[in-house]
């Protein structure tokens, strides 16, 4: 059982760094980002295109590829997303999802679609309470606690989290400031993206990368970020941890259900708790 829960925290702490990307761009831009998707696919491809440069250091690695995400998520920002600003959700829907299909089909064209495993890039196991588990998944687990605190700090002790902050309450207000709102959206929006590319690096090693594996880590994002709240980063955190640990125990007794619990969780919210766009 501890095991099956500390599985469960390693799914939640790559939920959490997908999912709080898309709650501060609904939050903030109200744009619902499946764009997101490709970027955390991106990020799994480009770990595995920098390894052998860097004589298989996986960490090395891992910044190259989360950096090189940058230019491609300002792209989509400053050629799709910006233009959708203030119109319907369902123009960003079909925009962003465009740009997820074409980003899958560059990364066949690429890399190909044959699946490619990844070896755990500590190989280390640590015993913790009785439980015998690889230390990269520790590593995941402290990686997902150590950037909600710095998030937390960005937002409440700098310039430019104050203002996403208060944009998140009352964007007009902010605008009526003379402050350029959609440039600092611009920064939420690369910021989260690094976010999901780190978490497709991550999850890399646990399962195989394949062009369609940010399909479902998006869609169950999405449903994190419904229970957790848009734009609430704490709970965001709560729910991607409490989501995970959910999918790990119905894992273990009800294989077929993991994912679809999810969605069950996802419609109980909607219902007591409507989204307003």
């Amino acid at each position: 059982m501890l095991s099956t829960l500390a599985y469960g925290l390693t799914i939640g702490a790559i939920l959490y760094l997908v999912s709080v990307g898309l709650s501060l761009t609904f939050g903030t831009m109200r744009i619902v980002n499946f764009a997101h998707g490709f970027i955390y696919t991106l990020g799994a491809y480009l770990l595995l295109t920098f390894l052998p440069f860097s004589g298989g250091h996986f960490w090395l690695s891992a910044a190259a590829a989360v950096l090189c995400t940058i230019p491609v998520s300002y792209l989509i920002e400053r050629c799709v997303v910006r233009r959708l600003y203030g119109v319907s959700i369902d123009y960003a829907i079909i925009a962003t999802y465009a740009v997820v299909l074409i980003g899958v089909d560059l990364i066949k064209w690429v890399w190909g679609a044959t699946p490619k495993p990844l070896a755990d890039p500590i190989g280390i196991e640590l015993t913790l309470f009785g439980v015998t588990l690889p230390a990269f998944r520790v590593v995941i687990i402290a990686l997902a606690v150590v950037v909600a605190l710095a998030l937390w700090l960005f937002f409440k002790y700098t310039v430019v989290g104050k203002i996403v902050v208060a944009a998140l309450e009352d964007k007009d207000a902010v605008r009526g400031l003379g402050i350029d709102v959609d440039r600092y959206f611009s920064y939420v929006f690369i910021l989260g993206s690094c976010l999901a590319a780190l978490g497709g690096v991550l999850y890399a090693p646990i399962t195989s990368v394949h062009p369609y594996m940010g399909f479902m880590t998006l869609l169950i994002s999405f449903a994190v970020v419904i229970v957790g709240g848009l734009g609430n980063l704490k709970g965001t955190f709560i729910a991607a941890f409490a989501l995970g640990i959910l999918m790990a125990l119905t894992g273990r007794y009800w294989g077929a259900a993991s994912e679809a619990v999810v969605f069950v969780v996802m419609a109980a919210a909607l219902v007591i708790r409507p989204i307003e766009v």
